[in-house]
C-alpha cells in the first residue's frame, strides 16, 4: 500500500499545483506542512511518516517548486500568492481546520493565513521564522537564491548545498549531506541532478521590496495566533531569526511554546531529538 497518494489542484490563476496526502485519523485535524523558499514537500516525508496514521498529513509544493507548475510571471513568487494557493488547496480538500507546520517561508505563509482567518488553525508550528527577518540572513538568501549554475554531477550538487547550508548544519556527515541533496534535486533523463525550484524565485526575492509597514503588519499577523496553540522552534545558530525577535515573540504570545535547537542554524531539520520531542508533545496536547 502506498505511504501517500499524489494529487494536483488548480490555483485561482490556473497553475497546476501538486501535493501529497498521507492518510491518517480523519477525526482529528490534519497537518498541513509548508516548506521553505527553494525547498519542496519532500522535506517533510520523514516527519509525515512519523505523524501518520495518528493524523492525516498534507504536504504541498508551492508554485515553482517540486512537481508544481512554474509561474511564467515570476513576480507572483511572493508570500501572498502562496497564501491564496493554500486557501485554494483547503477548499479543494474540503478542510476548514488544520494544524500548520511552517518552515521559514512556510511559517510566514501560516502567519499571513492566520491574519485572515485564525480559526482555521487548531495549532501552528513556526520553524526558525518570526514576524521580522534578520537582515544578515535575508542578505545571505538574496546572494544565492537562483544564482547557482546547474550542477553537472551529484557531487557538484552536494558542494552547492554545503556552500549554502554548511554553517547551519555543522555536524552533518557525508551520508546526511547526500540524503539532504536528494530532497532538493531530481535526476533528469541523462542522470544529471536538477534543482527542483524555479531560478526566478531568486529574482523575485531580490526585486520585490516589502511595503512600508510590512514588519508591523507581520507582528499583527503573529498576534492573530495569540489564542492558537503555537510552537516556535529556533536554530541556535540562526541568522534569520534573531534572539531578540524570538524573545519578543514569547512576550507577545504568552502561551507560546519555545524551543531552541543546539548546533543548528537556518533551519532545523525537524528530525533532531529536541525537535521531535517538542513536536510530539505539542501534537499530543492539541484537542
Amino acid at each position: 500500500m502506498p505511504i501517500y497518494s499524489e494529487h494536483t489542484y488548480r490555483s485561482r490563476d490556473g497553475l497546476k499545483l501538486y501535493y501529497r496526502d498521507y492518510p491518517g485519523d480523519m477525526k482529528k485535524a490534519p497537518v498541513l506542512c509548508l516548506h521553505g523558499l527553494t525547498r519542496n514537500c519532500r522535506d517533510f516525508e520523514a516527519l509525515a511518516l512519523k505523524i501518520t496514521p495518528g493524523r492525516r498529513v498534507i504536504t504541498p509544493d508551492f508554485r515553482g517548486r517540486g512537481q508544481s507548475q512554474y509561474d511564467s510571471m515570476w513576480m507572483n513568487y511572493h508570500a501572498m500568492t502562496y497564501v491564496d494557493d493554500m486557501w485554494s488547496l483547503l477548499r479543494e480538500l474540503g478542510i476548514d481546520r488544520v494544524i500548520a507546520i511552517g518552515t521559514s517561508l512556510g511559517g510566514l505563509v501560516a502567519m499571513l493565513m492566520a491574519a485572515v482567518r485564525a480559526e482555521t488553525f487548531a495549532g501552528v508550528v513556526l520553524n526558525d521564522i518570526g514576524p521580522e527577518i534578520d537582515p544578515v540572513g535575508a542578505a545571505r538568501i538574496k546572494s544565492y537564491a537562483g544564482r547557482f549554475p546547474p550542477p553537472r554531477t551529484w557531487e557538484d550538487a552536494i558542494e552547492q548545498m554545503k556552500y549554502v547550508f554548511d554553517a547551519a548544519l555543522p555536524d552533518f556527515n557525508e551520508q546526511q549531506w547526500r540524503d539532504f541533496v536528494r530532497l532538493s534535486y531530481s535526476e533528469d533523463e541523462t542522470g544529471i541532478p536538477r534543482l527542483e525550484a524555479d531560478p526566478r524565485i531568486g529574482d523575485a526575492v531580490r526585486a520585490i521590496q516589502p511595503p512600508s509597514g510590512a514588519a508591523q503588519g507581520m507582528w499583527l499577523a503573529f498576534k492573530a495566533l495569540r489564542n492558537t496553540p503555537t510552537l516556535a522552534i529556533r536554530g541556535e545558530l540562526s541568522d534569520l531569526l534573531s534572539v531578540d525577535i524570538f524573545d519578543r515573540m514569547q512576550r507577545e504570545h504568552p502561551g507560546l511554546q519555545a524551543v531552541t535547537i543546539k548546533n543548528r542554524g537556518h533551519v532545523p531539520q525537524l528530525d533532531e531529538p529536541p525537535c521531535r520531542e517538542a513536536l510530539d508533545r505539542f501534537l499530543a496536547e492539541l484537542p
